[in-house]
C-alpha cells in the first residue's frame, strides 16, 4: 500500500512545528520528512532530527544532481527536500508529512498531483508578533522581516485543501488529526489496505 503525502505549510510563528511535532507523537505510520537547511541551528535543535544541517555548497551541490524534490531561499538560508527519501517512505506505506513553505509546497503540488495540502493560519496578526517575540529566537530585525512576509506568504492559502487555524492549540491538533484519518477511510486507501477483505466479502461464494 502506498502512502500518502501531507504537506502542512504556514507563515513562521503561526505554530506549524509545534502542531507537527504532536501530531506525530498520537498518529501512527506517520513521519516527517526532515528537510535540509543551510541556516545555523538553534538552540535544543539535533541535526538530522529536526533538519539536515549542511553547508551552502554541500547544498547547491544537492540542487545540481537533482537529489531535491524541492528547494527555496527563504531569509537569506536555503531548504529542500530529500526526493530519495520521501519516495521511499511513500512506497512502504507510510504517510508522510512535509513541513515546508509555501514555495517549496507549490512545487511538491507540481509533483505529486495527490498530495494533499494544510495551511496553518494564525487567529490575528497580534497573536504572531507576540508569538514570533516570545519564542526568543531571532533578532528583532528578523522578526520585522518574518511579519513583513507574512501577509505575502499567508495569501497563498487558497491554494490549499484544508485550513486550520490555530487559535487554540488543541483544537488546531485535533483539526489535524481529522484530516489524516479522514484520507485513510477514501475509497482508494480503504481499497488498497482491505482488499482481500473486500474481494471476500464480494465473492459468489461467501454469498453462498
Amino acid at each position: 500500500m502506498t502512502g500518502s503525502l501531507f504537506i502542512i505549510t504556514a507563515a513562521s510563528g503561526t505554530g506549524k512545528t509545534s502542531l507537527v511535532k504532536q501530531l506525530l507523537a498520537t498518529t501512527n505510520d506517520l513521519t516527517v520528512s526532515v528537510s535540509h537547511t543551510t541556516r545555523a541551528p538553534r538552540p535544543g535543535e539535533i541535526d538530522g532530527q529536526h533538519y539536515h544541517f549542511t553547508d551552502v555548497d554541500s547544498f547547491t551541490n544537492g540542487i545540481n544532481a537533482g537529489q531535491f524534490l524541492e528547494h527555496a531561499e527563504v531569509f537569506g538560508n536555503y531548504y529542500g527536500t530529500s526526493e530519495q527519501s520521501v519516495r521511499t517512505q511513500l512506497a512502504a506505506g507510510i504517510d508522510v508529512i512535509l513541513e515546508i513553505d509555501w514555495q517549496g509546497a507549490t512545487q511538491i503540488r507540481n509533483m505529486f498531483a495527490d498530495a494533499i495540502m494544510v495551511f496553518i493560519l494564525p487567529p490575528s496578526l497580534t497573536t504572531l508578533r507576540q508569538r514570533l517575540s516570545t519564542r526568543g529566537q531571532d533578532s528583532v530585525e528578523v522578526i520585522e522581516q518574518r511579519l513583513a512576509g507574512a501577509v505575502t506568504e499567508m495569501a497563498q492559502y487558497v491554494n490549499a485543501d484544508y485550513v486550520v487555524i490555530n487559535d487554540n492549540f488543541e483544537v488546531a491538533l485535533a483539526e489535524l488529526k481529522a484530516i489524516i484519518v479522514a484520507d485513510r477511510q477514501t475509497l482508494k486507501r480503504q481499497q488498497q489496505r482491505y482488499h482481500r477483505t473486500i474481494a471476500s466479502l464480494l465473492s459468489d461464494e461467501a454469498a453462498e
